[in-house]
């Protein structure tokens, strides 16, 4: 389990050094990331300029490769090449200690790929009620709003995910797995939750208001809980383990199996709407009593192993 560490991150107060934190993100999420990719991705679009296509919402054509392109330098640098050039050489951090080698690590990667199964399924009833939320009469143009932002976000996932080959699925599946799966976990469970623990000095106030922070920051409302709970897991998994290989791949998972869901679509080989889809009450309850006991087993296998004592 992960001892209270002040320096892992910043010796500075910890909430400047989260605003710093979140700064160097965004400044390459927001203006770096995309300044690179549009520029890399504009040789394979279609249309005489992505960006300006993209912000009037007319992308033209088979436009899956240069978005993944986009998307791809945004999270690279955004979140991983900016905030661990940061951590390293403006905190004077070193970057493996978030990190670190384990016995028995292919047995805990087959149980995380079953925590992250049965989770699915048992938050199943909290995504469905989500994203069916009705807002009070005098919140409706708040609520019209917000799904028109949900809408847009649905069209730029439908053309990332019109995989037009294997190769196109593995592109997406190194931006959406492997790189948000290593950015987003090394940003919001190594950098901001460290930082929260040593400010609030209580775990789960960290890993709670990091969800929070984590799931505000995919700014999709109709998608909010599930992914605040999503959020809790990845931040108790790194609790536990004090290793941030583990909620990266746990992360990695969750994204790679959705794609893995819209290329077999694609195929014809499934016909159910992943987005639309309510598991049977009995899956849920049978997959909620799996979860804790999975959780229970891997949590223990930390409590008892000599490399955390």
């Amino acid at each position: 389990m992960i001892e209270l560490r002040d320096s892992l991150v910043s010796n500075r107060p910890p909430l400047i050094s989260i605003l710093l934190i979140l700064a160097v993100a965004l400044m390459g999420f927001l203006v770096v990331g995309p300044m690179i990719g549009f520029m890399l991705a504009q040789p394979f679009y279609e249309g005489e300029s992505l960006m300006t296509d993209m912000i009037s919402g007319s992308v033209k054509g088979e436009a899956s490769v240069p978005l993944l392109i986009v998307q791809g330098c945004v999270t690279f640098i955004g979140l991983i090449v900016m905030p661990m050039l940061y951590i390293r050489f403006s905190e004077l951090k070193p970057i493996n200690r978030f990190f670190r080698e384990e016995s028995n690590f292919p047995v805990k990667v087959g149980i995380l790929f079953l925590i992250l199964v049965t989770f699915v399924f048992a938050i199943s009833p909290i995504t469905m009620w989500n994203q069916g939320l009705v807002f009070p009469e005098a919140l409706k143009n708040l609520e019209d709003y917000l799904r028109g932002e949900e809408h847009r976000a649905a069209e730029l996932t439908t053309m990332i995910t019109n995989f037009t080959s294997f190769g196109n699925f593995l592109l997406a599946v190194v931006v959406i797995g492997v790189f948000a799966g290593v950015g987003e976990e090394f940003v919001f469970r190594g950098l901001i939750q460290n930082e929260l623990y040593r400010s609030s000095r209580n775990i789960h106030v960290a890993i709670w208001t990091s969800a929070l922070i984590f799931s505000a920051f995919h700014m999709q409302f109709f998608g909010f809980f599930p992914r605040l709970l999503l959020g809790a897991l990845l931040g108790y998994l790194y609790h536990w383990s004090g290793n941030l290989w583990v909620p990266i791949i746990t992360h990695f998972f969750n994204n790679a199996l959705v794609l893995t869901a819209f290329y077999m679509k694609s195929l014809g080989k499934i016909e159910m709407n992943i987005d639309e889809t309510s598991a049977p009450l009995s899956l849920v309850a049978g997959c909620a009593v799996a979860v804790f006991a999975l959780l229970y087993f891997f949590k223990k296998q930390y409590s008892s192993s000599p490399e955390n004592s």
